[in-house]
């Protein structure tokens, strides 16, 4: 399965773009439309800068990358379901998914209702609850359960 422009939608609303490197929320040096590392593996460091264009073409690669990630790890879905996950991964990583709960209620096909209730338990950074992961994850849920962007 290949993401769609809803994924990049929401992706781009909820990441931002920064084109110096900065540390995110969790303390990880990140870049342009949230990646940790760059198109050739290099992980971002402290005084990193790209190009607008740069961003905008590193983000495919990465994105990538994560759909593959999601695709590999679960079962059949539908393809709105697909990019919500791809979007929820992209930000906790790729460990963090494998070892939730709701991949595992994922695999179990339980109803999508229940599935997109486990999106708000990951609102938080570093232990504190932040407004715009509460946000993220309502519009991930959303997509999920009901097919469509929604932007909170």
């Amino acid at each position: 399965m290949n993401t769609s422009k809803n994924c990049v939608l929401l992706l781009k609303h909820y990441e931002g773009c920064r084109l110096e490197a900065y540390k995110c929320s969790a303390g990880i040096w990140t870049i342009g439309y949230g990646n940790t590392f760059h198109a050739d593996g290099r992980p971002v460091k402290q005084g990193d800068k790209i190009t607008q264009d740069e961003a905008e073409e590193l983000l495919p690669i990465i994105l990538k990358k994560f759909a593959q990630a999601v695709f590999k790890r679960t079962a059949r879905m539908e393809q709105h379901e697909f990019e919500a996950l791809v979007c929820f991964t992209y930000n906790i990583g790729i460990g963090a998914f494998e070892g939730s709960t709701m991949l595992k209620k994922i695999r179990k096909d339980l109803p999508a209702a229940e599935i997109a209730a486990e999106f708000q338990k990951w609102n938080k950074a570093k232990g504190k609850v932040l407004n715009g992961l509460v946000k993220r994850r309502a519009a991930e849920a959303w997509l999920y359960e009901k097919g469509s962007v929604r932007i909170f």
